[in-house]
């Protein structure tokens, strides 16, 4: 009776295109609409991600530890540090310590380009390379001191609002009416680097005429995040806070918080809908239907087989819709850019996202057909059998 009931199910939705193909329009816009809420959540939360076993520690001026971009610390803090802190990552006798600078910046096509092009501008030595272990050089070289060269991250095109080609390798950015030559590309998947401008430390520093640094990033060796702290603790003449920089970006998570918030509230606000919208669907199909399911009654079928036939129909339907779904969210949202403050995230359509867009279709499929049939099925044989 199972298999019989199954075949009647999977041949009932063939009965109507029209109403299956509203069925199944509804129900994969539903999920389209949670799987992208939720590749939006999980694309911003990979991108502020930093390894909870990273090494590193940021130091910056005692105030700003909730936004580098505001810090100013003396120039001489990195070679102190180096100097003083036992323990530091070092390697053929480079200690790993990188002095930067974080700005935004406004840059520029050409020099008379009205239009400028918001940019997150590192200003780095060497030491950054060896840091940032995520960041690899995809095309070109690292930038030389003294000749206003740059370097771009994969995502920096999105950031800026320009072509692939337009900044590719050999092309110029302009700055206060001067020529930035990109000399190379680099990628840092999965961190909000990947949509940053990196230039030599010294070149940044004249460009802006700034003396200070924004921060120095210490990865650490045999030597604890104690023995950072102690060394800010201690020279209170430089003014010094240390952090965690997994604790850093997981501040910045907190911060951005609320927009997660938001968007999963708008996504179950829309899927509500559609679920309404779902359901007077499927109730106009069943009501049409109520003839049919009275002689199925009236034949010996149990109203338990019939509820579960309607909910098999229904769930073939969304299984349908969720795997359209998923195909459309695969090539059309995975890795598209979405453009915040501090830089550039790709939505993720990853494993977990489909496993929330799967859970969220079959249970669209088993509660849109629950209350239409119950509704059908309560009505009394004689007048089912008597409907039109």
């Amino acid at each position: 009776m199972t298999f019989v009931l199954f075949e009647y199910a999977v041949r009932n939705l063939g009965r109507s295109p029209r109403r299956l193909a509203s069925i199944l329009i509804g129900n994969t816009l539903v999920v389209l609409i949670i799987i992208a809420a939720a590749a939006f959540v999980e694309g911003m939360r990979s991108s502020l991600d930093i390894r909870n076993d990273s090494q590193n520690v940021l130091i910056v001026a005692t105030g700003s530890e909730e936004s580098i971009e505001r810090s100013e610390i003396s120039a001489s803090a990195p070679s102190l540090l180096a100097a003083s802190v036992p323990g530091i990552r070092t390697e053929a006798g480079i200690p790993f310590v990188s002095a930067e600078i974080l700005s935004a910046l406004i840059l520029h096509e050409s020099a008379d380009s009205e239009n400028g092009l918001r940019a997150i501008v590192r200003g780095m030595t060497p030491g950054a390379f060896l840091v940032h272990d995520r960041v690899e050089i995809t095309d070109g070289r690292s930038p030389v001191a003294g000749k206003n060269e740059l370097i771009l991250g994969s995502l920096a095109a999105a950031k800026l609002g320009l072509s692939e080609d337009r900044i590719s390798v050999g092309q110029s950015l302009f700055f206060e009416g001067q020529p930035w030559d990109i000399v190379g590309r680099f990628s840092a998947r999965g961190t909000v680097m990947d949509a940053e401008v990196w230039t030599p430390l010294t070149d940044l520093q004249i460009a802006t005429k700034r003396d200070g640094i924004s921060c120095v990033v210490v990865q650490m060796g045999d030597g604890e995040f104690a023995d950072v702290d102690a060394f800010t603790k201690m020279r209170v003449d430089l003014e010094l806070s240390a952090l965690r920089e997994a604790e850093y970006y997981s501040s910045l998570l907190q911060f951005y918080r609320p927009i997660q918030i938001m968007i999963i509230v708008t996504a179950a606000l829309i899927a509500m809908a559609g679920i309404l919208g779902g359901l007077n669907t499927l109730y106009s199909a069943f009501a049409s239907r109520v003839r049919e399911i009275g002689m199925l009654q009236s034949v010996g079928f149990s109203r338990r087989v019939i509820i579960s036939s309607l909910v098999q129909e229904a769930m073939i339907a969304a299984t349908i819709a969720l795997f359209l779904s998923i195909i459309i969210a695969k090539f059309f949202l995975n890795d598209v850019a979405i453009t915040f403050s501090m830089g550039v995230f790709e939505l993720s359509v990853n494993n977990t996202v489909i496993a929330v867009g799967a859970i969220a279709g079959l249970l669209l499929g088993l509660l849109g057909a629950l209350p239409p049939a119950w509704r059908c099925l309560r009505m009394p044989i004689p007048e089912s059998l008597k409907s039109l």
